[in-house]
């Protein structure tokens, strides 16, 4: 069977989450989509915005519709599906018994289901939606509950309902040896002295070469992947999912951290998503409680959002960084490629210096962080290249708007 991951019109409405990915590289639960969608099928082809097709087309060269099979069955599958292995069991429930279905989730396609032969949808659709596309074919409606993200703070309040299930998967499917009781470790991965596990919630997963430094405490579930490392003292709490090559220290609970991330000090991350190739200074905190203990209201694009949830952090985008003894309020979100100074008490847009409480928000221009990308990359062995600085010329432009409406005059 061909699987396609496509990107609806609302892929959008999770910025800054996916303003420089697709939303199948969202990290939930340990997993992220493109990992889990083989299980549906053995050739995968992904149709992602104009702006990510560079760099896609570069990490993923086998994602291309040239590979598909033009005799198979087509599924497509919704990128802002919630990688869980209970969401792909459901699904596969549903194909099982059809030929040809379009499965919505609360009248947003989730899913579709074309015969062998059907053509396959061609990258740049024209200004029409893949639900215009669909319709000369006639698939039958089936409206079951497959859970699709529809706005960032959803991550994580995905992530804690599914990271012990989608671990059980993990260890079911990889080779691990139990170190200590209910922590699990791949070939490399190493565990300090006087390290303290609490696994009675659920299992540690340590991934290759993760190394957790001496008189740490891990509490179950979590997950650290591949070359991570785990600063000595830190506290990595109550469903912890930290991507490859991340660099944690402090006390981090029920957050999602991406690869290539550091929050290497003291300081407390709590019920937070991080994106990749971020850096929290020493002392950096957030809040991820209310002062009247009540349930959080986030705000994206100038419009308030219930999200029912009583603890939720902050969601940073990639590329953000933040000065020593940065405090961060309940709820706010950092755009991508900014600069953090102070207490953050507004929502912070993309490209900027922030320093609200200093009197400063001044734009950071493409360049700038060209060249910061360049030195990153370099820390770590990673090469540069043509697509991923335009992407960040991409990123620029894409989210102007956000400067604009951020209801204060940028000193430029």
């Amino acid at each position: 069977m061909n699987v396609i991951l496509f990107e609806d019109d609302r892929a959008t409405a999770l910025y800054p989450v996916t303003v420089g990915r697709a939303a199948f590289h969202i990290s939930c639960g340990s997993y992220r989509l493109i990992d889990l969608v083989g299980q549906l099928g053995q050739l995968v082809a992904c149709l992602v915005r104009p702006h990510l097709r560079g760099v896609q087309q570069a990490d993923y060269p086998h994602l291309s519709s040239a590979h598909l099979d033009r005799r198979a069955p087509v599924l497509l599958v919704n990128a802002a599906l919630v990688p869980s292995v209970e969401s792909l069991a459901r699904l596969k429930t549903t194909l099982d018994a059809r030929q040809t279905v379009a499965i919505r989730t609360k009248g947003r396609l989730a899913a579709a289901l074309l015969p062998a032969g059907s053509p396959i949808p061609p990258d740049d659709l024209g200004g029409k939606s893949l639900d215009d596309w669909l319709r000369p074919y006639q698939p039958s409606a089936a409206e079951i509950e497959l859970p699709l993200f529809e706005y960032p703070h959803e991550i994580l309040l995905y992530h804690l309902e599914t990271l012990k299930a989608n671990l059980a998967h993990r260890l079911s499917c990889g080779t691990y040896e139990e170190i200590a009781a209910s922590v699990f470790a791949a070939r490399g991965a190493q565990l300090g002295a006087h390290v303290v596990t609490d696994t009675q919630a659920g299992p540690i997963v340590l991934e290759e070469n993760a190394r957790i430094g001496p008189y740490c405490y891990l509490s179950g579930p979590a997950h650290v992947g591949r070359a991570a490392r785990v600063i000595e003292h830190a506290a990595i709490k109550d469903g912890v999912a930290l991507g490859h090559t991340t660099k944690i220290g402090g006390e981090v609970e029920a957050s999602v951290i991406e690869p290539y991330t550091n929050k290497q000090h003291h300081g407390f991350l709590g019920h937070s998503y991080l994106g990749s190739w971020i850096n929290l200074g020493a002392g950096t905190c957030n809040s991820d409680l209310k002062n009247t203990y009540g349930l959080v209201n986030m705000e994206y694009g100038g419009r308030k959002v219930s999200t029912g949830m009583q603890f939720i952090g902050c969601i940073i985008g990639d590329y953000a960084k933040t000065a020593i003894n940065t405090g961060i309020f309940t709820g706010k979100t950092i755009g991508v490629c900014s600069m953090v100074y102070g207490f953050v008490t507004t929502n912070v847009p993309s490209f900027v210096n922030y320093a609200r409480s200093f009197g400063q928000v001044t734009e950071t221009p493409a360049d700038v962080m060209i060249a910061t990308q360049a030195r990153m990359f370099a820390r770590r062995d990673v090469p540069q290249r043509p697509c991923d600085m335009q992407l960040l010329i991409d990123m620029f432009e894409l989210t102007r708007s956000e400067r604009q409406l951020a209801g204060e005059p940028l000193s430029l």
